[in-house]
């Protein structure tokens, strides 16, 4: 849930300016109610508004009836004040909760007013990702903080914007200056073997350097996918069943399940769809098929199911084997790391699996979610956002 008020910030300020308001007023009436205690302390019988003199008579018992009804009167004009003092208390006291509401009110308006520019800043930053990096705030007005704070923003995003670029042309003219001579040392090691009567040494040789070379293109191959994946764009969006691309995936790995004579629990189905490149997509199940494939044990077993929401299609890849620890799983996603202590990992194995698998799904809006079950054996989840089948009918 959010907060109350929409932020931290926001409340202070106008729990500041309601402060200051609230505490002008309480002050000014303080004086006010100050100011008006002035009590009259002499009174005569003609200063009494509104009453006429009496003559009064000759005599002792006269002045003594006169003197009692000055103190009767006196008496009267206090009882008077002190009422008018209760009503001026009592209204103030009033006037004191109206304010303070009032003072709530314009706080908050205040506060707002202060903090727009940078709810706007906020929303127009969180508008800039990877894909649009040559947007700008470019905010307009005096030099003030806020605007200096804006510029120091764009120029945030521009040396990111320079960042990313050179590492995207780093990536790709690495692979691609690498791939050459891998190719040149693939020609030599055939034009070795293809000499006549080559000796056995060579032979064995030239057969475990070609599948080093192998291993190491595959490994470039994973460092292009995932800089695609974490940097690049995807333009070529299209619904995806996810059902189709695992059936794909299992097709071209028959020979791994049979050598390692593994059970495959196939519950796919087609109408599982989502949208996004279909390359990055059936790279992104091939990598989970993979792994359940590759780090499986002999005459294990491997889950593969679809399953869609009215907001997410599914992917889950499930397989047996050994207890594993959840924190262990939890670091999979990055680069290079295994579970175990085996740095170099299983034949054929990059470390970049799961890597480019949650590179792909974020990239794709997705979540990816891995479990290590407690029976043994790990769950892999991908979670996609749906998309509507091809007849038109959402899934």
């Amino acid at each position: 849930m959010g907060k109350p008020w929409g932020g931290t910030v926001r409340r202070r300020f106008t729990i500041l300016y309601a402060g200051g308001f609230l505490g002008s007023g309480t002050v000014l009436l303080a004086l006010i109610y100050l100011m008006s205690g002035t009590r009259v302390t002499t009174l005569a019988p003609e200063g009494i508004p509104g009453q006429v003199p009496e003559q009064v008579p000759a005599g002792r018992s006269d002045l003594a009836s006169a003197e009692q009804r000055i103190r009767d009167l006196g008496r009267q004009l206090s009882e008077v004040h002190a009422q008018q003092n209760h009503r001026l208390l009592v209204g103030s006291l009033i006037a004191l909760a109206v304010m303070a509401g009032v003072s709530l009110l314009l706080g908050r308006i205040l506060a707002d007013r202060v903090l727009r520019p940078l709810r706007l800043i906020t929303a127009a930053t969180r508008r800039i990702s990877a894909e649009n990096l040559y947007q700008r705030l470019a905010v307009a007005g005096p030099v003030d903080e806020v605007k200096e704070l804006a510029d120091t923003v764009d120029g945030l995003l521009e040396r990111l914007e320079v960042s990313f670029v050179a590492q995207r042309r780093f990536v790709g003219n690495a692979s691609h200056e690498l791939r050459t001579p891998l190719a040149t040392m693939r020609a030599s090691l055939d034009v070795a073997v293809a000499k006549p009567e080559p000796a056995a040494q060579t032979v064995a040789l030239a057969g475990r350097l070609r599948a080093e070379l192998d291993r190491v293109d595959h490994l470039l191959d994973g460092f292009l996918v995932l800089a695609r994946a974490q940097h690049g764009t995807l333009a070529d969006r299209t619904p995806v069943s996810l059902g189709e691309l695992a059936r794909r995936a299992l097709t071209a790995r028959t020979a791994d399940i049979a050598a390692k004579a593994l059970t495959v629990d196939d519950e796919v189905r087609a109408n599982v769809r989502t949208e996004g490149s279909e390359a990055l997509l059936f790279r992104m199940v091939e990598n989970m098929v993979d792994n359940a494939i590759v780090h499986n044990q002999e005459s294990g077993w491997v889950r593969i199911s679809t399953e869609h929401t009215a907001t997410e299609a599914r992917l889950v890849v499930e397989t047996g084997g050994r207890i594993f620890d959840q924190d262990q799983v939890d670091r999979l996603t990055q680069p290079f790391e295994r579970l175990g202590t085996d740095r170099t990992g299983p034949e054929g194995s990059s470390g970049l699996g799961l890597s480019i698998v949650a590179a792909i799904v974020a990239a794709h809006d997705g979540r990816l979610a891995l479990q290590a079950r407690p029976e043994g054996g790990l769950r892999v989840v991908a979670a996609l956002p749906s998309a509507a089948r091809s007849d038109g009918v959402a899934p």
